[in-house]
């Protein structure tokens, strides 16, 4: 079986390639930032595997029309060359963002997507051309919808967490509750080289999150026992914190409301329609183990 990957020499793309080739699973690359990438394009593939597109810009320095560019057109291009040829299977790569950007109870695949960011509406149309399309018999459509997906060598927020308590400071923000859903580069991995060999599987969307979610006091809790330190929280009452990050909403602070709010609200998605679609309980790794290996890289690797 030979599987053709866009953004390969990605995070997701480096780790599924080293996955499904000790799973015995070929893997060719294809850059579409090459001009004349049509003409590499491997006809006789089983699947592509569509990982290619542009992040969301955290800076918000980014042209909102580069978002669709790449994550919208590029893709219904991808998948009009894709449509000519024998290959099976389509996977895109998309995001929660592209429906939420936040979350009341838990997210499934019915809800409506209201997007907010450029990046999130690039996804989701990006998501509507493909539905539309008329799918023949022979082929399948997948459209993955990862949540904050994390393992060893990756540098995002969590390697911000684990900076802080690293360095000893207290959290300062325990005082709020909520619960977030993580997503292991080994589950996803699993999840979709389960997905390349079913063939009675379906075409539809589907969310991939570990099974379990933790509060981000339960994460600063973890980092501190991969860390061999006591966690240091601050359970200083939510309303006076958000009474106090009111000033840096006028001045140029760490700490202001929008910011809080990315720090301590709920995003918790289920993946109970994958696990149900493929006939499984459990993902391999547990929420846990799974960012413990993650949190133990950052020590390997500082």
């Amino acid at each position: 079986m030979s599987i053709v990957i866009t953004g390969i020499t990605g995070f997701v793309g480096q780790n599924l390639k080293k996955y499904l080739n000790l799973h015995h699973i070929e893997v060719v690359g294809l850059s579409l930032r090459d001009q004349d990438w049509k003409s590499h394009f491997p006809k006789q593939a089983k699947a592509v595997i569509h990982l290619a597109g542009k992040a969301h810009d955290t800076t918000n320095t980014s042209a909102d029309d580069e978002y669709f560019k790449i994550n919208r057109d590029l893709t219904i291009t991808l998948f009009e060359e894709f449509l000519r040829t024998d290959i099976r299977d389509f996977f895109y790569f998309s995001s929660v963002k592209a429906v939420a950007d936040t979350v009341e109870g838990i997210l499934d695949e019915n809800i409506q997507g209201k997007p907010i960011t450029a990046y999130g509406k690039s996804k989701l149309e990006a998501e509507n051309f493909l539905l539309k399309q008329n799918l023949p018999e022979n082929k399948r459509l997948f459209i993955v919808r990862p949540c904050m997906i994390h393992g060893p060598g990756n540098k995002g927020n969590l390697n911000l967490l684990y900076s802080i308590v690293k360095k000893g400071i207290p959290w300062p923000l325990a005082g709020f509750q909520n619960q977030r859903s993580f997503l292991s580069i080994d589950n996803l991995s699993f999840l979709i080289e389960q997905m390349l060999l079913r063939a009675e599987l379906k075409s539809g969307i589907y969310n991939f999150a570990d099974d379990n979610s933790l509060s981000t006091n339960e994460l600063v809790n973890l980092i501190s026992e991969t860390l061999g330190k006591k966690a240091k929280l601050w359970h200083i009452p939510a309303g006076l914190i958000r009474t106090g990050v009111r000033i840096g909403d006028i001045l140029p602070l760490p700490l202001n409301s929008e910011r809080l709010k990315k720090l301590t609200e709920s995003y918790v998605v289920s993946n109970a329609k994958i696990k149900s679609a493929l006939g499984i309980e459990k993902l391999p790794l547990t929420t846990k183990k799974g960012l413990e290996l993650t949190i133990r890289s950052f020590k390997s690797n500082p």
